[in-house]
């Protein structure tokens, strides 16, 4: 049975407005607990909170009209910098209401990135919690637009500097009724940060009509009608955002979304909730499979997972101990997608495009590869157009990423001859050793199988030996040994691996620094790497 959407149109509300999907399940599933955030707390506990569309739409009606409070227009921007709190959602759905545009920030970010981006994107206001507040506080000087900040209390102890306001307290009004002043479909919903890696991030102007028409793929993605979606991915990266979070508000699931990921508590949160299916990325994946094994790993109540980069390396054995099957896709913010349903594709293949899009391999000179032969992913509609993307002062850039009627991914790979596709890896970001590259998810494989390991990450840093375009195999681990053991591990790649696999170097480091989306970023782990003090083992 595929997902079935309840919906009214008799007022015709366009629901690729999220202020009119959620105003249209008021009236047809008001109390229906769509959404559940979980945390765990001082004690180790899993605790949640649970929404209502009825009380999505009252507390989204309340900071709305704070926004507007606030001397918020239509078109103007504002920044959420928080975890995944159901007050993130609120504050979307708010968006909506007064046409204004949010900016998700992830609130880790800090000094000159974070004064950037909320520069940058002409933010009026911030909306964050407390634990992100004194990050703000050290650029807030040089914020020429911002006029105002609102704070959620996550704490007895959260204080409010002079100039920031309560959201706690905004939340105690009795909501109004506003009229949804969103209307025109392409007009811009929220500015998503690209990750920034080759410098400073770009920002899509991601609109209502890209958010509402791909959580309308719920079926696409193999959810069922009684699915409990979960997710620990931020809310400020566009997965968990039209995964988990917009494919449940679209078809009434009741989906389960962590505040953080917790890679230790993960099963323990889908058993405790009857969450049958949950999306990832691939650095998740591998710090997933790096926990110590457990007996009952495989009695969990999920039937599938959603995953946007499975390691072939590991896709089976994951499959195998966690009693799941792997559903994969592969896209990006601006655009792009394609599909391995269960038992479909081939293993380690992203898949096929779906029949809105068309995807080809082309070389350099925009010609197709052959099947076989590697060349950068690029996509276009079914009908020939260009998709249309659109980065924030950027039109350069935005031309650039649609040259030649082509969104181009920036990412390389290639087609078997039944035409599935395969992800080798970002462009400009393999690791070629001895003129081969290497595939860093064998590597990851075996180290994260070993017991005194709790996370690693495989880059490339240039070769010692000059070699232009050739690098040297760094192996990023956290141990949980505190006597561990570099020559053990070297002797185990040593032996399991072929040479070119084989680390160069291990990096033992506290923590292993990432995105939002659980992203390794691998920028940090070089300038660590090159840092005095770095412990480095070769």
């Amino acid at each position: 049975m595929t997902v079935t959407t309840k919906t009214t149109q008799t007022k015709g509300r366009d629901e690729l407005i999220l202020a009119n999907l959620i105003k249209n399940r008021v009236e047809t599933q008001p109390d229906l607990d769509v959404l559940t955030c979980v945390y765990i707390d001082e004690h180790n506990v899993i605790r949640d909170e649970t929404r209502s569309y009825h009380q999505l739409w009252d507390n989204a009606q309340i900071i709305a009209a704070e926004l507007i409070n606030q001397g918020m227009q239509p078109g103007q921007s504002f920044a959420l910098v928080m975890q995944n709190h159901p007050e993130f959602v609120e504050a979307m759905i708010a968006a909506s209401i007064t046409g204004t545009i949010f900016v998700p920030i992830d609130p880790r970010v800090q000094g000159g990135k974070l004064q950037y981006m909320l520069e940058f994107s002409e933010c009026y206001g911030v909306i964050l919690a407390d634990y992100a507040l004194a990050n703000l506080e050290a650029v807030k000087g040089q914020l020429s637009k911002l006029d105002w900040v609102i704070q959620l209390g996550t704490t007895s102890a959260t204080e409010y500097p002079k100039g920031v306001k309560s959201l706690n307290q905004i939340m105690s009004k009795t909501a109004p009724d506003l009229p949804i002043v969103s209307k025109d479909p392409d007009a811009p919903m929220q500015m998503l940060f690209t990750s920034g890696t080759t410098g400073d991030p770009k920002a899509i102007l991601s609109s209502h009509r890209r958010f509402g028409e791909a959580i309308s793929l719920g079926a696409f993605l193999g959810l069922q009608e009684g699915d409990r979606p979960y997710t620990g991915l931020s809310l400020t990266h566009a997965n968990a955002q039209l995964v988990t979070l917009g494919c449940s508000l679209k078809a009434g699931l009741r989906c389960v979304i962590s505040r953080k990921f917790t890679k230790s508590r993960l099963w323990d949160v889908t058993r405790q909730y009857g969450c049958t299916v949950f999306n990832l990325l691939g650095g998740m994946t591998t710090a997933i499979y790096s926990e110590a094994a457990k007996a009952n790993d495989s009695d969990n109540p999920v039937r599938y997972v959603i995953s946007a980069g499975m390691p072939k390396a590991i896709w089976s054995d994951f499959k195998q101990r966690f009693n799941v099957e792997i559903f994969e896709f592969y896209g990006a913010a601006e655009g792009g997608l394609t599909l391995n349903p269960m038992g479909r594709g081939p293993v380690g293949s992203i898949g096929m495009a779906p029949p809105t899009m068309e995807v080809k391999v082309l070389d350099g000179d925009d010609n197709e590869c052959p099947r076989g032969t590697a060349g950068e992913i690029c996509f276009c509609n079914a009908d020939g157009s260009s998709p249309v993307v659109k980065y924030f002062k950027n039109p350069e850039a935005s031309s650039k990423k649609t040259n030649g009627g082509w969104l181009r991914m920036g990412d390389v790979g290639h087609m078997d001859d039944a035409g599935w596709l395969f992800f080798h890896y970002r462009d400009g970001g393999g690791i070629r050793r001895n003129g081969d590259f290497v595939n860093p998810s064998f590597v990851e494989k075996l180290i994260a199988g070993q017991p005194d390991i709790s996370d690693v990450f495989v880059y490339g840093v240039p070769a010692q030996s000059g070699a232009p375009g050739e690098k040297d195999v760094v192996a990023a681990i956290v141990s949980a040994d505190e006597n561990f053991d570099p020559d053990r591990l070297f002797r185990v790649c040593r032996q399991e691996l072929e040479p070119n696999f084989v680390p160069s170097y291990l990096q033992l480091v506290e923590d292993i620094p990432k995105t939002a989306s659980e992203k390794p970023q691998e920028r940090f782990l070089l300038e660590m790497f090159n840092a005095d003090g770095a412990v480095i083992y070769s």
